[in-house]
């Protein structure tokens, strides 16, 4: 059977990557530290993925098993060794810490094995699998870097699927909801993974699902924070929400038409159709589970700034892209280690010096000035 390795055991990696290869007629080694996800895995060997809606459908996840990072490294190294793909979803931050064990698996595997490898980081950042090249290679000789060259393929891609919170301590079960979308990017002729779609250019897929998807999440769960609404579909009850939403979502929106041609009439149907997904009650989505890690969400490549910044260069309208920066800065649940931090630091250096360190973001410039209005606005 063909084996797929997959960093990353959380509910993402087992109802989304995972179940994919799974359904593909993949064997899936899930690789991991957490020993109680991975001894289940070895022991039960399968688990269900329920989708979020009105008639709970599921399905079972089989040709699974687990490896963990910290004490089985012979055997993660072994299992790269033999694998078609490698994937991860374990959060962008993670990546450079799982380099070097990729980078020894690589290492052997040139060695031993013709076959191609096909290496896919499944994050939420802009060319994730550079990124996660770029780490690989810092641990790997210039031998293995040219053998690499024909036997390893590095392909960004673009996901969308939202896994909340779960309700389920001591089960491998995950609830999902029913819409997904997997883009990779690539002009080769890979092998098939169900639900797997193939682009020449990402780059209008990647940047319209952020500056959508996660831009519109992002934007409901920091202003339902401050309205002190509990979850996503609470949020978007309340009409005023909703509107600001849209309306940030209308600057994105100028910006991708702007930039990549889209059809104005069928992005207004994508928007709608996201804010509609966001809207399932279902999900039961925590604002303090989609606002987590303010830091990196207000990076200068992310889903608040880079649309804003993007936006202001272009000569189009970003005050609402402001107000949603303005938002995630008053994000400060005491629960998130970012949030306390960010909050810290306000208190410390001031909006502008934050915004220019965390941000990317000129202490001068019109749009730090418009972000500072906002807040105080915001904070009143």
């Amino acid at each position: 059977m063909k084996l797929a390795v997959h960093f990353g055991a959380g509910n993402i990696g087992r109802g989304f990557i995972g179940a994919l290869f799974s359904q593909s007629g993949y064997h899936v080694t899930f690789v991991d530290i957490a020993d109680q996800i991975i001894n289940q895995l070895n022991e039960e060997k399968q688990y269900q993925v329920k989708l979020a809606q009105d008639q709970q459908e599921s399905m079972t996840i089989t040709n699974v098993s687990g490896l963990n990072n910290m004490t089985q490294e012979d055997e993660v190294v072994e299992a790269i060794g033999k694998a078609v793909y490698l994937t991860t979803a374990i959060g962008p931050n993670i990546l450079p810490r799982i380099a070097p064990l990729i980078a020894k698996g690589l290492t052997q595997r040139v060695k031993a094995n013709n076959e191609r490898l096909y290496i896919i980081a499944c994050e939420n950042q802009i060319s994730a699998t550079d990124l996660l090249k770029g780490y690989i290679f810092e641990h790997l000789d210039d031998e293995t870097k040219t053998k690499l060259a024909d036997k390893v393929s590095f392909f960004n891609s673009a996901v969308d699927r939202i896994v909340p919170i779960q309700n389920n301590q001591g089960s491998l079960d995950v609830l999902v909801e029913p819409y997904y979308e997997w883009v990779v990017e690539t002009n080769e002729s890979i092998p098939s993974v169900e639900g797997m779609k193939i682009v020449s250019d990402l780059a209008p897929f990647i940047e319209r699902k952020l500056f959508t998807v996660n831009t519109g999440h992002a934007v409901i769960a920091y202003l339902g924070y401050l309205e002190k609404k509990a979850t996503i579909d609470e949020a978007l009850a309340d009409e005023a929400i909703v509107q600001q939403v849209q309306a940030t979502l209308g600057e994105t929106g100028a910006y991708l038409i702007n930039q990549y041609g889209l059809n104005s009439d069928d992005h207004q149907q994508y928007i709608n159709k996201i804010i509609n997904r966001f809207k399932n009650t279902y999900l039961n989505d925590a604002v303090t589970r989609v606002g987590r890690s303010p830091l990196r969400k207000l990076g200068p490549n992310d889903r608040l700034v880079r649309p804003a910044t993007e936006a202001a260069k272009a000569g189009l309208s970003h005050t609402n892209l402001a107000k949603a920066i303005a938002s995630a800065l008053l994000f400060d649940y005491q629960e998130d280690e970012e949030a306390v931090k960010l909050q810290a630091m306000i208190n410390e250096s001031g909006l502008a010096v934050v915004l220019k360190e965390v941000s990317g973001l000129d202490e001068n410039s019109e749009l730090t000035q418009e972000v500072i209005r906002h807040y105080h606005d915001l904070k009143r």
